[in-house]
């Protein structure tokens, strides 16, 4: 009999509802490692907002540890609109985690979920099932906190592409084309630019084509980022793997989003080369705290993805199994379509939606 193997994974529950989405996913995670030849050791420490009111400190050096450390990070949400450091911007450790664990590949599916009302009438919306891989270190982002206001006349920040950042992120945009592929996916990536203007976005492009020649079984091609965005309103079934700069990545991947049900229904995963964080998309929504009307939706997709990553990782095919079960106790869940979150139209808060896909587990 194989022994078990133990994941340990640090949690970071944040503010507003983040911890309650956190509070709805945890016992489902713990239910899939019941009996299964994996268990899953979960861990909570503070940060956020918060936390920073009520000691100055927003992202604490044992949390920072504990993260690094763990095999994977569970966060809920962080930041709140009234709360900011002195020179005004908000409180955002995911940021700080992204950079101090090099966790450069933004990664942020949308699918189209059984039973889930579209904003898109056409029924080919009901086929969209597609990922945006947006580079999280470096683009517009290099700017964050050096940015410059010259004489209170003008302001600069500053677009930063390397070759070392652009080819790590082509290739795991290409292996994750790869890995779909296998699945019945289209195989094929899309290199999302506007490289006709910047040489920043035409140097981006040159590598993405570079490295698309060490991938001939996957399809490589191009779009610029405005016709993109047309397009992901015209016809967003076309896409399967789109590679990004971190500011378009930032833009189209909540686009994307509310195709398929909103910020409620989207999970993300931020992936490194050593660290795996993952987290709904959307924000601490304070004005509907302690409530008890978020989606924990996006929250539970997010664990699916960490379970699916620590598989790839480890080789432990069992949690590769626990990541589709929890996936298709998601689907279930809202197929019949009487499963309702509020953000599109219903009344069944987080407590509903969580025992409706554990029902179905």
């Amino acid at each position: 009999m194989t022994a078990s193997r133990s994941f340990g994974i640090a949690v970071l529950p944040g503010d507003g509802i983040g911890p309650e989405v956190i509070d709805a996913t945890v016992p489902l995670l713990e239910r899939l490692a019941h009996g299964a030849p994996f268990s899953l050791d979960f861990s909570a420490h503070p940060g956020g907002a918060l936390h920073y009111k009520a000691t100055g400190d927003a992202l604490p050096e044992a949390t920072f540890a504990a993260a690094g450390k763990a095999d994977a990070i569970l966060f809920g949400a962080m930041g709140w609109p009234e709360i900011r450091y002195a020179d005004g911007t908000e409180i955002a450790p995911q940021l700080d985690l992204r950079e101090r664990l090099d966790l450069y590949a933004g990664v942020r599916p949308a699918r189209a979920l059984p039973g889930v009302p579209l904003p898109l009438a056409d029924p080919r919306a009901r086929d969209i099932d597609l990922v945006v891989v947006r580079e999280s270190t470096e683009g517009l982002f290099a700017s964050r906190r050096k940015g410059e206001i010259i004489d209170d006349r003008e302001a600069r920040d500053t677009m930063v592409i390397t070759r070392a950042g652009s080819e790590r992120l082509h290739d795991f945009a290409f292996r994750l084309a790869q890995r779909r592929k296998r699945r019945g996916h289209a195989g094929r990536v899309t290199c999302v630019d506007k490289a006709n203007v910047f040489r920043s976005m035409a140097f981006f492009r040159k590598v993405f084509d570079e490295r698309a020649a060490r991938f001939p079984e996957i399809e490589a091609d191009h779009h610029y980022v405005d016709a993109t965005a047309l397009d992901l309103i015209r016809k967003p079934w076309i896409f399967d793997v789109l590679v990004t700069e971190n500011m378009f990545g930032d833009i189209l991947s909540d686009q994307a989003a509310a195709l398929v049900g909103g910020m409620g229904m989207a999970p993300s995963g931020d992936i490194g080369d050593d660290h795996g964080l993952f987290q709904p998309c959307h924000g601490s929504a304070p004005d509907i705290a302690g409530q008890g009307k978020a989606n924990p939706t996006a929250t539970i997709l997010s664990a699916a993805m960490m379970l699916d990553w620590l598989a790839d990782r480890s080789g432990v095919e069992a949690l590769a199994q626990a990541a589709l079960r929890l996936e298709r106790a998601v689907d279930a869940a809202f197929a019949g379509g009487t499963l309702r979150p509020y953000e599109l139209g219903g009344r069944d808060g987080t407590r509903a939606i969580a025992d409706a896909v554990a029902s179905n587990l």
